[in-house]
């Protein structure tokens, strides 16, 4: 890892509550997951300040991949630009500002990804869920953040992907709780 993405995930780090980013730890796991698996188009849904978006890049870099992250807070999206062309990571994103809801109906059928992260609007993933089951790749992965902490909230996204033959999943003791599930086929 580069000197200046490490300065600025540490930066970003003071900040963590403030702008909801994942934890560390949470970040290098992602990181290696996108490594591990090769994952060559990478959705994340709510951007934030870029903190998450910054250990994707890393590994899409070493893939030759791209990310596309979503966030609905146009001020949140440019901070997280700003951040990922800080680390150089020009040309390796595809920023969209918006309601994730609105923007992944407008998908059309060439967008397709082989790894998602979910961690914006809690009610919402199970939505988000059910929209990317078409734009997903055989052997795809959804990763979802938050799923102890906001239990509640998640519980119907939770309840529809592990009823889902389609998938196995597992919820991992991250901070916050985070659900890794792998589409089987």
């Amino acid at each position: 890892m580069g000197s200046v993405l490490e300065e600025t995930l540490k930066e970003l780090e003071v900040t963590q509550r403030e702008f909801w980013n994942v934890a560390r730890p949470t970040g290098n796991f992602l990181n290696m997951l996108v490594k591990m698996t090769n994952a060559q188009r990478v959705l994340e849904i709510g951007t934030s300040n870029g903190y998450s978006g910054l250990w994707f890049l890393d590994a899409l870099k070493k893939t030759g991949g791209q990310l596309t992250t979503i966030e609905f807070y146009d001020k949140r999206q440019s901070i997280a630009v700003e951040n990922f062309n800080k680390c150089g990571f020009e040309g390796l994103y595809r920023p969209l500002i918006g309601s994730a809801c609105d923007i992944i109906k407008d998908f059309d059928e060439s967008e397709k990804f082989d790894f998602v992260f979910i961690d914006a609007n809690k009610r919402e993933y199970v939505e988000y869920y059910n929209l990317l089951k078409d734009h997903l790749l055989p052997k795809a992965i959804i990763a979802a953040d938050n799923v102890n902490s906001h239990r509640e909230k998640v519980q119907p996204f939770l309840d529809a992907i592990e009823a889902d033959p389609l998938f196995q999943t597992e919820i991992l003791d991250f901070p916050g709780g985070l659900s890794v599930s792998y589409r089987l086929c």
